[in-house]
């Protein structure tokens, strides 16, 4: 009996200890990237990338355009045979020009990603440091679900300070 009592004195003083380690620390990722300067470089990239998938659609429009133009002007000397074709070329484009838009949205959202991801580097980096320095365990980010977390424990502010962007305290 006395064995089983020095137990659980040992095992209830093991889990305080433990409990007294762990330090959990929240951080607002989306407002840490919306001050760095390197923010505008992505938007400006996405924004070209944007422009580039615009004239290429014009240039299927163009040659869409050109397809039902000189079909329509070429309709009455045309077979059924070639009639059919040129149908068939005109359906082909529109169906091409549908999935280059679908697909647009998804290659803006690549491109994006693929932006942003040195910026996200940077605050993992930083994040990584503060953490250590200040000793948390865990980190989440702000806009995971929680009901309470207490502010002192918002590692934002200092990740931006390890980056030297301006903080508004």
């Amino acid at each position: 009996m006395r064995f089983y009592l020095i137990g659980i004195i040992a095992l209830a003083t093991s889990f305080q200890m433990f409990a007294q380690t762990s330090k959990v620390g929240t951080i607002d990722v989306d407002y840490i990237l919306s001050k760095m300067p390197d923010l505008t470089n992505v938007k400006s990239g996405v924004e070209a990338y944007g422009k580039e998938l615009d004239t290429e659609l014009g240039q299927k429009i163009a040659k869409y355009d050109s397809l039902i133009a000189k079909y329509q002007e070429m309709e009455s000397t045309y077979g059924d045979a070639i009639k059919k074709t040129k149908q068939n070329e005109i359906i082909a484009l529109e169906g091409e020009m549908q999935q280059f838009r679908q697909n647009s949205v998804t290659l803006i959202q690549l491109k994006q990603n693929e932006l942003m991801q040195p910026l996200y580097q940077k605050v993992g980096v930083a994040l990584e440091a503060v953490a250590q320095e200040q000793g948390y365990t865990q980190v989440l980010t702000s806009n995971a679900t929680v009901a309470y977390l207490d502010p002192k424990f918002d590692l934002t502010i200092a990740v931006m300070q390890k980056l030297g962007l301006p903080t508004e305290e």
